[in-house]
């Protein structure tokens, strides 16, 4: 695979696991994965959400820890999932419904399973120059790639230039060789101060909800 389509898919994947991490407070997060798998949601009618919670439990593994099965919507009148996982004897209980086949969130789920259709294929390997290692998924690819680079790689953050030793700060910010200089002007102090108020003031909630809204669009993310 070239290595520009292999970042494509590394995106797409990426993207589709920002939302799972952040869905997992509201569903199951091995159900989240198995949409990967099994993308296809139908809660139309009994038959078709009984189907659905079939499929997803084969790509569970059918374990007993964890069960998909159908229950009325009482709020619509028609069918939801109800995922129950057991943990030290205790059940949790979370649910797909109609608006999470509706959401955004959903079809970038869909999305990205569609990408990932057949391409680990029986016998499938990862390499990195001269080691290899066979892989049952894509994530297990991507992981294992992940690992291999993190190994040769020191990351360090810094609350400020300060914080530096000289040799550090001339590789980043001084060396005139490899410096950016940019310049930065504000064209509209009123859409300015309320940016930079929901996203440092003390109001929690704003902040909350301007990440939710765009964090599928967000480019160029410093991790």
């Amino acid at each position: 695979m070239q290595a520009d389509t292999l970042s494509n898919i590394a995106k797409e994947y990426l993207l589709a696991e920002a939302v799972i991490d952040r869905l997992t407070r509201v569903i199951d997060p091995g159900v989240l994965h198995a949409l990967l798998v099994s993308p296809d949601i139908s809660l139309v009618d009994e038959a078709a959400a009984r189907e659905t919670a079939r499929r997803l439990t084969t790509v569970l593994g059918g374990g007993v820890d964890i069960v998909v099965d159908v229950e009325r919507d009482p709020r619509t009148d028609g069918w939801r999932l109800l995922i129950t996982r057991t943990v030290h004897g205790n059940n949790h209980h979370t649910r797909i419904d109609h608006d999470f086949v509706e959401s955004g969130d959903y079809t970038q789920i869909k999305q990205t399973a569609q990408v990932l259709q057949g391409l680990i294929q029986p016998g499938a390997y990862v390499r990195r120059g001269e080691q290899r290692a066979p892989v049952g998924s894509f994530k297990q690819a991507l992981e294992w790639l992940l690992d291999h680079v993190r190994r040769n790689i020191a990351i360090q953050r810094y609350k400020g230039l300060g914080e530096m030793n000289p040799e550090q700060l001339w590789d980043t910010t001084m060396n005139p060789q490899t410096r950016r200089l940019l310049r930065v002007q504000v064209e509209d102090l009123i859409t300015s101060d309320e940016i930079f108020t929901t996203l440092m003031g003390d109001e929690v909630e704003p902040r909350r909800q301007f990440i939710e809204n765009n964090a599928l669009g967000v480019r160029n993310l410093d991790v």
